[in-house]
């Protein structure tokens, strides 16, 4: 008798829920029908963009680049230093090399990304990036294997490799 009242139950209560839902995702997507989604994108000693309208941001995920759109589901993604590219209405992309960070996108097409160090491409010097890259290696081959100069200098590698991808280096 238990099962058959509860599944009677359900079936009466479903439909409102269902009907419920549906009102609430489709004011959502009224909201924005326009195709622009809301970027926030700070460091911690600036602030680069609040709550700008933009078309598109292309994030360089820890799994993976991925693109945000409006209406994008939900997602909390960790950054791995890269190109974050910012696509504004009948623009060119405007591009930063992030060095990581969290990209927090929400249900209501707004995107949080915080990260540590941002720049955009068009002012890295590949020159100080070679040297960076070079004085990493260095500081790496005679940092004594496990220690906290040898995983600094690693990182410092890998995310100068990646900035100078970013440019164009091929940096080995």
């Amino acid at each position: 008798f238990f099962w058959k009242a509860t599944m009677l139950a359900l079936r009466r209560t479903l439909p409102t829920v269902s009907r419920r839902v549906s009102r609430c995702m489709s004011t959502a997507a009224a909201e924005a029908s326009d195709g622009s989604m809301t970027l926030n994108f700070s460091l911690p000693h600036e602030t680069i963009y609040s709550e700008a309208k933009v078309s598109q941001v292309i994030v360089p995920g820890a799994a993976g680049e991925y693109g945000i759109t409006a209406d994008h589901v939900p997602i909390v993604a960790q950054l791995k230093p890269g190109v974050l590219q910012i696509m504004h209405e009948g623009a060119e992309p405007e591009k930063y090399f992030v060095a990581g960070g969290f990209s927090l996108t929400h249900d209501n097409s707004v995107t949080d990304i915080s990260c540590p160090e941002a720049v955009k491409l068009d002012d890295i010097d590949p020159a100080a990036v070679t040297s960076n890259y070079e004085a990493a290696k260095a500081a790496f081959s005679s940092a004594e294997s496990g220690s906290v100069a040898a995983a600094e200098a690693q990182i410092d590698i890998e995310v100068n490799r990646a900035m100078g991808a970013a440019i164009g280096l091929t940096l080995n």
